[in-house]
């Protein structure tokens, strides 16, 4: 078993910061609110959401309150097999990149034909992105 380092979050602490910050967007909530009704401050949620900081059972349930959810809800990237975990946790990491949520919500939006272009569009350019960066680095 390795050793995690005491600077790195956890990724079940990033995961589960995930979970609240999807569905805490989900429903058009802000960071703020959410903290109004938790009794902390907004600093604080953006650390659970992070995952640099834990979130102890008794502010889960506040949370989960706050967000009009289940504390199981949040809790369901926990679920399934090894893989699976692994994959949602994956897919909550990818979440946290900064405008993630507000592109797969215009995306959602499009015409799948367009969306369809989109996708390769963007597999193009992230082809070429790492070509020209192994490149680079066997000229280095």
């Amino acid at each position: 078993m390795s050793e995690v380092s005491a600077k790195t979050p956890d990724p079940m602490d990033i995961a589960l910061g995930a979970a609240v910050r999807i569905r805490r967007r989900t429903i058009g909530m802000s960071q703020e609110a959410l903290a109004d009704q938790c009794g902390v401050s907004f600093q604080q949620i953006q650390k659970y959401e992070n995952g640099a900081n834990r979130i102890s059972f008794s502010r889960l349930v506040q949370i989960s309150r706050a967000l009009r959810c289940r504390v199981t809800d949040l809790m369901d990237v926990f679920d399934g097999a090894d893989k699976e975990t692994a994959e949602d946790l994956d897919l909550l990491t990818h979440m946290r990149t900064p405008g993630a949520l507000e592109l797969l919500s215009a995306f959602e939006r499009l015409p799948p034909e367009v969306r369809s272009s989109l996708v390769n569009l963007v597999r193009t350019l992230t082809n070429q992105a790492a070509a020209a960066a192994a490149k680079e680095a066997a000229i280095a």
